[in-house]
């Protein structure tokens, strides 16, 4: 068996210094998101950082991992499974979401790192930067980790796997989600907030301010090739200033001293360097391009001015929608703009606030759709399972469950792009188990919701299926 170690790193651009607190604590109104300038770093450095460094410095000694995951009666260590190359030492030989950690005591341990929920198998190829949109944050991660306590027993590593039970008991209340593949990472991260001292970055097992709620909001993981043209992070593009300080945050769980977040940032600018070097994938399959074309001048006359153009000269206009004009369901960005003043004023006074601000509005950032084809379900809560759906909101499924094969994998559907599923009579109330209800997509709950985006309500039939096929070559 391999052993899933509870995801603790969120799903991970403002002045360059100087500015005060009140500029680093606005609110900004729909419309253009200006560029920021962002640190150079090295991407073939921060490609290697990103396999092989651990950011999180929590997490289960090796012996007890490599106990857990044999087999009975055969050899310690587990299979790694798919793996991307440029993996090397103990990283080669565990799963590509774990990465190995020695402590300054010497104890190694095994720590959940940013691909668990920064790439995905699709159609059988592993995609980095690719949103994990069938990871199951449904289970309470501190149940595991107590279920491995017993194996360890060095006092050293029992120090080091008690640090991580620690903290996974004061965060696992605010990380579970309702539905399988939707992420709690941003809940998460305003969670670590309310533990820490923004000056000192010190943990405090009691909160220092009010935590967020303990029932996240659904997210969607974002596909990371999409940061090279995005002048915000996040989807209310409330993530301004220098990219990196923004992505390391992610990494706050174990992160208690200035001295440590310096230290991950000297690296993580280069991980940021690599994430602008990335490039969407290719569409596997056949396209008519007679009817792309049709389709390209569809998308031009009714999508560019939110999506932008795409090809050598493309252009992206970083532009913020409005909710009244895109009518998607509005729980997230309301509780960015309206119900979390705190978290912006400990950012304000962070390490992380020196070079980054968090400046929300009252709407989403309209996204690139470099490689749309491959980032299924969608909107910023995946409420959609195909872009067929999108494009036909009447279409679109109140409940639903992805449709999977015999081997239980999900099915690609190639024709409405997105994934196969199947449209169910009643939500989760009739669910049967917490197995079943765990599956179903509920678009009647709160963060849920499949409304907005009614843009291809101007279309045919016929219009929709060329401006589909069209979305195919991006």
């Amino acid at each position: 068996m391999v052993l899933v170690l509870p995801l603790l790193a969120g799903c991970g651009p403002g002045d360059q210094g100087g500015a005060d607190a009140d500029r680093r604590t606005a609110k900004a109104q729909p419309g253009r998101v200006p560029a920021y300038s962002q640190r150079p770093g090295d991407p073939g450095r921060g490609y290697d950082a990103l396999l092989n460094r651990a950011s999180d410095t929590c997490g289960l000694p090796y012996r007890a991992y490599a106990a857990a995951a044999a087999p009975s009666g055969g050899k310690a260590g587990p299979d790694a499974g798919p793996q991307f190359p440029g993996r090397t030492g103990r990283n080669a030989r565990l799963p590509y979401p774990l990465t190995a950690y020695q402590t300054d005591s010497g104890v190694e341990l095994v720590t959940t790192n940013c691909l668990a929920c920064h790439a995905a198998i699709l159609d059988g190829q592993l995609i980095l930067g690719l949103g994990n949109a069938f990871l199951d944050m449904t289970q309470d991660p501190l149940l595991a980790v107590v279920s491995t306590g017993a194996r360890v027993t060095a006092p050293a590593e029992r120090a080091q796997w008690q640090r991580w039970a620690d903290r996974v008991a004061v965060l696992s209340s605010y990380m579970m989600t309702d539905t399988l593949g939707v992420n709690s990472a941003g809940n998460l991260t305003l969670a670590l907030m309310a533990h820490r001292d923004p000056k000192t970055l010190a943990w405090s097992a009691r909160p220092l301010l009010e935590p967020p709620p303990q029932r996240p909001l659904p997210v969607a993981v974002p596909p990371w090739w999409n940061l090279r043209k995005k002048h915000a992070l996040f989807y209310s593009a409330q993530g301004r200033g220098d990219q990196a300080r923004h992505l390391l945050i992610a990494a706050a769980t174990c992160t208690d001293t200035i001295a440590q977040a310096q230290a991950l940032d000297a690296w993580f600018v280069d991980v940021r360097a690599y994430l602008a070097t990335l490039a969407p994938p290719k569409y596997p399959y056949a396209i008519d391009q007679a009817q792309a074309a049709r389709g390209e001048a569809l998308f031009g006359s009714h999508c560019k001015g939110c999506h932008g153009t795409y090809g050598e000269d493309w252009r992206y206009p970083n532009r913020v929608l409005a909710l009244s004009e895109v009518g998607t369901d509005p729980a997230l960005a309301r509780a960015g703009y309206s119900d979390q003043d705190r978290f912006r004023a400990w950012f304000a006074q962070s390490f992380y606030g020196e070079l980054s601000q968090i400046t929300p509005a009252m709407g989403y950032l309209a996204p690139p759709l470099d490689g749309v084809w491959a980032s299924a379900p969608y909107l910023h809560n995946d409420a959609v399972p195909t872009l067929a759906a999108l494009l036909e909101p009447a279409a679109r499924p109140t409940w639903w469950r992805l449709r999977r094969s015999a081997d239980g994998q999900p099915v690609y559907d190639r024709d409405a792009l997105g994934w196969a599923y199947e449209t169910l009579p009643a939500g989760k109330s009739a669910a049967m188990s917490w197995d079943e209800r765990n599956r179903l997509y509920d678009t009647t709950g709160k963060g849920y919701g499949n409304g907005g985006h009614r843009f291809g309500d101007r279309l045919s039939a016929a219009e929709r299926r060329a401006l589909i096929e069209y979305l195919k070559t991006l």
